[in-house]
């Protein structure tokens, strides 16, 4: 399940860089069906295993702040991500940015199992 979980999450990063991309170059590919649902279903399946981990590991048994963490990264990178598709120009740029930002974020809270690495 880590192995599909951790797949996931690259699949899903390299999704958003690619509609990006396709994006940036005003590409009608970003219209074609499989741009407008493939990242949903990968997103979906994403969360769904990143549960089935936490309850498998039974890590809400513990110290559980650093899932919490992620949640709260894993919603702000979400709207950041909305930001970047529906924005313009320089804020899109920005919001992208700070996006594969909080990205590196909730993958180092998730290998080191921290909650805020020091950040708060």
């Amino acid at each position: 399940m880590l192995t599909l979980h951790i797949t996931l999450a690259f699949t899903s990063l390299f999704s958003f860089i690619v509609r990006v991309i396709l994006l940036a170059i005003k590409s009608s590919l970003l219209q074609h069906k499989f741009f407008k649902i493939v990242p949903h279903i990968i997103d979906t399946v994403l969360l769904l295993t990143g549960l089935t981990l936490v309850i498998q590991g039974q890590w809400l048994s513990g110290e559980y702040s650093w899932i919490a963490v992620k949640l709260i990264a894993l919603f702000v990178y979400i709207g950041l991500g909305v930001m970047v598709m529906r924005g313009k120009g320089l804020k899109q740029g920005i919001a992208f940015i700070i996006a594969l930002t909080c990205y590196g974020y909730i993958v180092a809270v998730a290998v080191t199992k921290q909650g805020f690495l020091g950040l708060l």
